[in-house]
């Protein structure tokens, strides 16, 4: 499916699967969409943003306090212009930060000042992930109109197997481009 012209942030958060975030970038790209990346102080601990700022060819957004070009603050900016905000992989910590009112990065404040479809793809522990506090916080964000892409099971970075790893990047692609069509 064709993402021709159309405008995604995609917040990239602190999970060892923020690495994957690159692929779903390319993925997006090659079907035509402009992506601009936001990126969380813990998600540059995995990736840096080099590597996102070379494959987008556009600036990555990773602190409210980088904001110097314009009158019009850079956050704001981005959220208007946004055709759909991906946030992949997203952990525990951004949907707690999301469904309860937290705006304390740039992430939060991008997602609290769009009003852009929301598409996310969780990737933590299993058991961060079956905790109820995270359970509830799915529950409010899709009450919100969020749209979940379920993550899958298998091994995970912590050596545990089970529910909790980023799904395929080819199948949030694809959500992404049902929610733009």
């Amino acid at each position: 499916m064709e993402m021709k012209d159309k405008t995604i942030l995609l917040g990239v958060t602190g999970s060892i699967a923020a690495y994957k975030a690159a692929d779903l970038l390319r993925e997006l790209q090659g079907r035509g969409a402009h992506v601009h990346v936001l990126m969380t102080e813990s998600a540059q601990k995995f990736v840096t943003a080099l590597t996102f700022k070379t494959l987008s060819r556009n600036p990555v957004a990773g602190s409210l306090w980088d904001e110097e070009a314009g009158w019009c603050p850079g956050h704001i900016e981005l959220a208007d212009k946004a055709d759909l905000l991906i946030v992949a992989p997203a952990t525990a910590n951004t949907l707690a930060k999301f469904a309860h009112g937290l705006a304390d990065d740039l992430l939060a404040c991008v997602y609290f000042a769009t009003r852009a479809p929301v598409l996310i793809a969780p990737a933590m522990n299993g058991k961060m992930w079956e905790h109820p506090a995270t359970v509830r916080n799915r529950q409010v964000l899709e009450e919100r109109g969020h749209r979940f892409v379920e993550p899958v099971e298998g091994e995970l970075a912590c050596g545990y197997e089970g529910s909790g790893k980023l799904c395929d990047i080819v199948t949030i692609a694809d959500a992404a481009a049902e929610m733009l069509g």
